[in-house]
């Protein structure tokens, strides 16, 4: 969420709802995105989100578009899928049309198509996505985290695996299904990770980034208990702790650390010099050992929601 609504005279505007957009649209959008990632230094729609403006129209998910005159300025995207919380959304607003009541318009007509039942990110935490989230009656109730620590002259102890566990690279064409199962296991208390299915795991696997090398799962004999997927962000030279996942029952045992340094040490010989991952603020478990891993708080995100 991203935008800057300092009250100003009434301009006239048109939003459009989209359950699919077409090429064109898709690259107006993906062009918006850019120009604010430029003047934000973040973006302000997650690698789901962007992935889902592609491919067509995605169950539960809806574009919203908003032009002044033939301009497009604004957009936001409502995800309704998940059987029990409120729907997910996500919007910016171009930079130099900041200021006008578009993200206000913007989040109003979010709250109609939720029914008044919403949640909104705003990445980074920026403090005019704070004021719109409180004209908007959004109280805050997520905070995810993003920390960081160098890989130059990384000095971690050589990882431990469970007696009896191997760890072995990620075989396109073999692993999709295994991989989705334990996924779904691992994060079944989290909704947007353990909810990807086959065509979030083609949409990742199509993308530039993508190295089967970086994909560490492992194994008790033929059965698949864990991963450690890694991703690296080439223009900024940054690797990532894209998701680390145990299977419930292999939990416990160290190997998730394991898994974690395995990751680690694979970006390091890269040549990268930082890796960053993603963590929610409560899950103190996980954040205290990142925070032995060298791991420290870079920037934080921020979710919104309307009162239960």
């Amino acid at each position: 969420m991203t935008s800057d609504d300092t009250a100003r005279p009434a301009i006239s505007r048109s939003i459009e709802t989209h359950s699919a957009l077409s090429p064109d649209r898709t690259e107006a959008v993906l062009g918006l995105l850019a120009e604010a990632a430029d003047s934000d230094g973040q973006q302000a729609v997650s690698e789901q989100g962007r992935l889902q403006l592609r491919g067509g129209a995605r169950e539960g998910v809806s574009h919203l578009l908003l032009y002044v005159g033939v301009e497009l300025v604004g957009y936001a995207q409502l995800e309704d899928t998940d059987p029990v919380e409120a729907p997910a959304a996500e919007l910016v607003v171009r930079p130099s049309h900041r200021g006008h009541g578009h993200g206000r318009a913007l989040g109003s007509a979010l709250l109609a198509a939720s029914g008044k039942r919403l949640r909104v990110w705003a990445h980074g935490g920026h403090s005019a996505a704070r004021h719109l989230a409180q004209v908007l009656g959004l109280t805050l109730f997520r905070e995810l985290r993003q920390m960081r620590r160098p890989l130059t002259d990384l000095d971690l102890p050589d990882p431990v695996l469970p007696e009896g566990v191997s760890v072995r690279g990620f075989v396109p064409g073999t692993d999709e299904d295994a991989w989705i199962a334990v996924n779904a296991a691992a994060f079944a208390h989290h909704p947007e990770q353990g909810s990807l299915g086959r065509r979030d795991l083609d949409d990742r696997m199509a993308e530039p980034w993508f190295d089967p090398a970086g994909f560490f799962l492992a194994f008790r004999g033929e059965d698949l208990i864990g991963f450690h997927w890694t991703k690296v962000h080439a223009e900024e030279r940054l690797g990532e702790v894209y998701v680390v996942g145990v299977r419930p029952g292999a939990q416990g045992g160290g190997l998730g650390k394991a898994l974690t340094t395995i990751g680690l040490r694979h970006l390091a010989a890269q040549g990268l010099p930082t890796a960053m991952l993603y963590v929610d603020a409560d899950n103190k478990a996980a954040v205290s050992v990142y925070e032995r891993l060298g791991f420290t708080t870079y920037e934080t995100d921020l979710m919104y929601r309307t009162e239960t």
